[in-house]
């Protein structure tokens, strides 16, 4: 079983531990930034036109750039457990800056939806650590990376009824997700076949949250 697990991604241990260190605390502090940066927009201050017709602050209220930014930072990783450890750090570090401006700042706490937001920091390890081998080779990372971009393009296109795009920031983000999971020509189009059957499926048991 773990030589199965070995076949799909071999880990590479070829970084140093200092450059570990550093990278994971640029990790947390990029989070930081971003939950800064999101709970600043949602306050309603004045942004340039290019960001209100872009409609930025319910894009980052939304799940596709988050799936992205996660699944960036496990792939990239070098080894599954690197994956588990920065993404954590990525996801608690974004909820922790985010909820603490709520309080100190904002003056309030909206504490249910601060609770989902730390299951699913809690949970990002276990994500991370099998989103990982979707750069890898074989079936195995095909479906995982079948899944990543099936989720991210359901929530880029309604297609269950209709054919609507949801928001081009999306769209775009989708793209993005394309140009990371790539893989040669002919497991590519497996790859991307089998994410429009994910998103069918996602979206017939998933409502959409526009």
């Amino acid at each position: 079983m773990i030589q199965r697990i070995k076949d799909i991604r071999e880990p590479k241990e070829n970084t140093s531990t200092k450059a570990k260190i550093l990278i994971s605390i640029g990790i947390a502090l990029s989070g930081l930034l971003l939950g800064v940066f999101q709970k600043y927009i949602d306050g309603g201050v004045e942004m340039p036109q290019i960001f209100q017709s872009l409609d930025i602050v319910n894009y980052f209220g939304r799940s596709a750039v988050w799936m992205l930014l996660g699944t960036i930072i496990s792939v990239y990783a070098c080894t599954p457990i690197r994956a588990s450890v920065n993404t954590f750090l990525f996801f608690i570090s974004m909820v922790s800056a985010y909820y603490l401006y709520c309080n100190f700042v904002s003056g309030f706490l909206p504490t249910s939806y601060m609770m989902i937001w730390i299951v699913l920091s809690f949970v990002s390890p276990l994500i991370a650590y099998i989103c990982w081998y979707a750069k890898g080779k074989g079936i195995a990372a095909i479906a995982i990376s079948a899944v990543i971009l099936g989720v991210i393009f359901s929530q880029a296109f309604l297609i269950t009824q209709g054919f609507y795009v949801t928001h081009i920031l999306e769209v775009l983000t989708w793209i993005g997700a394309l140009i990371v999971l790539r893989r040669k020509p002919k497991e590519f189009a497996i790859e991307v076949g089998s994410s429009l059957i994910v998103a069918i499926i996602y979206q017939l048991f998933v409502p959409y949250w526009g």
